[in-house]
Parts: C-alpha cells; structure tokens; sequence
C-alpha cells in the first residue's frame, strides 16, 4: 500500500502504523531524562545533533539520554505546536540520486516556548538533570561585532536582560540565569554547547557568556569561568528549509502525516572536542569524532564548504537560479567551484588521516544532489555575517602569503554588486535576506560600481583588506565586469586568468 492510500498521523501511538521502511524508535521514550536542553530548534539540529541521539539510543545498554528543546524567538512558537502536537517526534527523510530513506525521530521529548513560558525555560535549564546546553541560534545570534569581535554590550536585548535577568529574552541571558540559579543551589555547572558555524565556537560562546555575567555580577562570571565547560565543535549536513512540498512528499511516499519534517542529505559529520563539565553522551559510539582539537576540522570546512556556498550563492541569484543543484549543473559554475577550492587550499590545513582532495570531490558530488532542493537564498542569506568568517580571512591570509586570490575577490564584488543591482539578470527581484539590508543595500546603490565604500563597513571588512589597494581594485574590476558583460562572461575570464 503506497503512502498516497493511507497517511498515518505521526504520533507516539501510531508507531507501530507506520510503513515497514520507516525506522521508528524502538526505545522507551517515557524513560528518557532530558539531559541536554537544546536552544534554536530549527532543521539542521533536527537533522543532526538530534540524529546522533537518537541513533546512540537505539543502541542496546545506552544511557537514556533525551533532550528538551527551547524556543527562544517569538516565531518558535509553531515549532512549539507541531512538535507538541506529535508528541515532539518528526520524520527526517534522506534524499540522494538513490532511493529515500525516512526515519522518525524520538529523542527530543518537550519544548519550552521561552517567550510564553520564562520561568520554566530557566528552571529546565537550572534543573539538576541537565548537564548540557547546546545552540544553534545563527551566526548572528552571538552579539558580536563581526569586524573586531567584541561583545556588543550595548545591544538593546542585552540591556533589557542585564535590568530583567528573570525576564530575560535572549539566548546568553537565560543561560546566565540558569547559571546562576544552579550556583545558589550547589548545583554544577551544565556545558554550553556551540553547534553553530563560527571558527572556535565553543570559544566564542564563552567570550560572549563571560561577557555578559561580567555585566551583570563579577562573582557569577568567576563561577562560570571556573564551573562550565565551553567545547568547540564542528558541524555539517546541508538541511534546506522544510517546504509544502516536502510535507506532501513524506505523506505521498511515505504515508506519513508529519507537520514538519526535515529532508537533508545522507552525509553528516560531527567533531567535538572532549571538553565537558557534567558528562556527555558517547556520541563516539554512532559515527561522532572525539578530538583534542577541532579547529583543523573547522577550519577545513568553513573554507572549502560554507566558502563554496558563497562562491556560488551571489553569481548562482544573479545569474537567475532557484536551486544550488541548479548552479551545480552548470558546467561553468562546476568549474569555477573547483577552482576556487584549489585557490583557498593552501590555506586549509592538513588534518592526519583526511585527504583534502577527496573531501572536495565529496562537496562537489554533495553540492550536485538533485533531490535536496537547497535554495540558492538561503545560501545568499546573511551575508554580512557570513563573509567575515567564511571568506575574509582565507584572503588575508593568501595575501599574507604573497598568492593570488582573483577569484575569491570576485565572490567580494559578486556580493557588494548583488545588493547593489537588486535584480537577477532577467530582471526578477532578488530577495535579499540580511538582516543589515536597509543599511549595506543603500550603501551599494549609492556608490555603484564602487566598492570602497561597501568596504569601508569596518563592523564586515575590518581595515586591513579595504586598505590593501590591490584586493580593491581586483573587486572595483569584478564588479565593472559584473556589470558590462554579465555572470557568465565574467566567470569565464575568471577561470582564464586563474589557469594561466
């Protein structure tokens, strides 16, 4: 019987209901004791951290370590319903040139909507069974100048929660809270766990945290600093946004009735650092790396993965397409990918045991997938927070080394003129996501094909790379380029130049 004959209604009790092909928890989900609470319930950590999980607990003899997610903004409250209203599992449906696998998911066993729900968000977090922390709230959820680094104090949700701790809106001051709570108690410090893409994260979360328990109570922030534990990690599997047609898809083919699942790739990867305050599940068990040292690992993949994203997202929207499958299947976008990657790779560091040219062949097969459905917007998306720690410091580095970077400048230029022009080359509207959009996007129109004031944004460029004449002029060309002769033209002068 096919899915489009009978949906069952994804619900703990209808388990048993479902297709033989689909994987469902065999565990006992009533046993489980929320060990991790997880802020920034969104699809990647549905696809990732949550599938590590639940994958240790299918394992006989595994400690029943469940999870609790934590909705921080006020648009987590459909998350909060749907997963409430299907006893908080969901399907995860691998998709590939092959057949799709489906899977449901058991380990998260509530959701705290924070903004409804502030003192029982603190209090799950200050509990004694949580020993875990973890976020994926975006790059730009950390209160951090992207150009210097520092902790923005002075940010208004920030202020609200230093005057309001027990009322506290942002991510870094309910933890602080919970901290805070479980020092008065005698109760040990849980682990903050980054899972977010940013270099160091587990380092960024501690200068951040530190830095706001400073502001609010010195002894609070000498508690952290000597109680918590803040381990670096390195995350990745491409998980586009949920659409309708995914919904319909998982109920046609699966026969599954599922509000919102989550359809990823089959690769995942997962590098943590062994650094924790109060335990951690043995994630080494199901396929996670346990390292000493994540940054290699990072650092690898923030340059030849999420700095590919941007080599295609601003050129792919340009150029007119929808799906990064899309810009993959153009044989000039394949080409122009590749050799961006052997442009950044003097500067990827050589990790024992891994090699860097198997691992660009994998993101170029991985980028190809068809049925992935990626948005080339939501790669295009928050540029001004991504640039910065994606592609900025592999041309501070090359230049620093004496080598070329001719085509990651024009990913630079693709960006300043993809805000400035505002519509792809056929004429259609690009929707910019960006939360600085008002502000970079009159910048751009204002200056036309000049980049120097874009670049003279210190919070995204700094100063060292503005005041390097000849990356601007590389980019003032790029762009001008861009302009006259359009994506494709300007992509194989690129590839002509770089080859020779």
């Amino acid at each position: 019987m096919s899915g489009a004959d009978k949906t069952v209604r994804l619900r703990q009790n209808t388990l048993t209901q479902m297709q033989a092909e689909v994987r469902v928890p065999r565990y006992d989900r009533a046993a489980l004791e929320p060990h991790t609470v997880h802020l920034g319930v969104g699809g990647f950590h549905r696809a990732h951290q949550a599938v590590y999980l639940d994958d240790l607990l299918a394992l006989e003899g595994a400690p029943r370590w469940g999870e609790c997610g934590l909705g921080v903004l006020t648009s987590d409250d459909r998350m909060r319903d749907v997963l409430g209203a299907q006893d908080h599992l969901y399907t995860v449906v691998e998709r590939s040139a092959g057949e799709p696998v489906a899977r449901v998911i058991g380990s998260m066993t509530d959701f705290v909507y924070a903004p409804g729900e502030r003192e029982r968000a603190l209090e799950r977090m200050a509990a004694p069974t949580t020993r875990i922390v973890s976020l994926t709230i975006t790059e730009g959820g950390y209160f951090l100048d992207e150009g210097t680094g520092e902790f923005l104090a002075d940010h208004p949700d920030i202020q609200h929660d230093l005057q309001h701790p027990e009322a506290a809106k942002s991510s870094f001051g309910l933890i602080a809270e919970a901290l805070d709570r479980r020092r008065v108690r005698g109760l040990p410090a849980f682990t903050v766990m980054s899972c977010d893409n940013l270099q160091g994260n587990g380092h960024v979360v501690e200068r951040v945290l530190l830095g706001y328990a400073g502001l609010r109570k010195p002894e609070l922030r000498d508690w952290i600093a000597a109680n918590a534990a803040f381990p670096n990690s390195m995350v990745d599997r491409i998980t586009p946004q949920t659409t309708p047609a995914d919904v319909a898809f998982v109920a046609q083919r699966f026969g599954l009735d599922d509000a919102w699942p989550v359809v990823t790739e089959p690769f995942r990867q997962w590098v943590i650092e062994d650094n924790f305050s109060n335990g951690r599940p043995e994630w080494e068990r199901v396929g996670g790396e346990i390292v000493a040292d994540v940054a290699p690992y990072e650092l690898m993949k923030m340059r030849l993965l999420n700095g590919s994203h941007l080599a295609m997202a601003y050129l792919g929207a340009l150029k007119g397409y929808t799906y990064v499958h899309e810009v993959m299947a153009d044989e000039l976008f394949t080409a122009f990918i590749a050799a961006f990657m052997e442009e950044v790779t003097p500067v990827v560091p050589v990790i024992p045991g891994t090699s860097v040219t198997e691992y660009k062949a994998t993101l170029i097969e991985r980028f190809k997938n068809p049925t992935i459905n990626d948005q080339v917007t939501r790669i295009c998306s928050e540029g001004s927070a991504k640039l910065p720690k994606w592609l900025l410091p592999s041309i501070a580095e090359l230049t620093e080394k004496g080598l070329p970077t001719p085509l990651l400048s024009l990913v630079v230029a693709s960006w300043i003129f993809y805000l400035g022009r505002g519509v792809d080359e056929r004429g259609r509207p690009l929707e910019i996501v960006e939360a600085r959009a008002g502000e970079l996007r009159t910048i751009a129109s204002a200056a036309g094909l000049d980049p120097r004031p874009l670049l003279a944004v210190r919070s995204i460029f700094g100063e060292r790379l503005p005041a390097d004449g000849e990356f601007v002029r590389r980019v003032e060309v790029a762009m001008r380029h861009l302009a006259s002769e359009g994506v494709e033209t300007t992509l194989r002068q690129a590839l002509a130049k770089a080859h020779l």
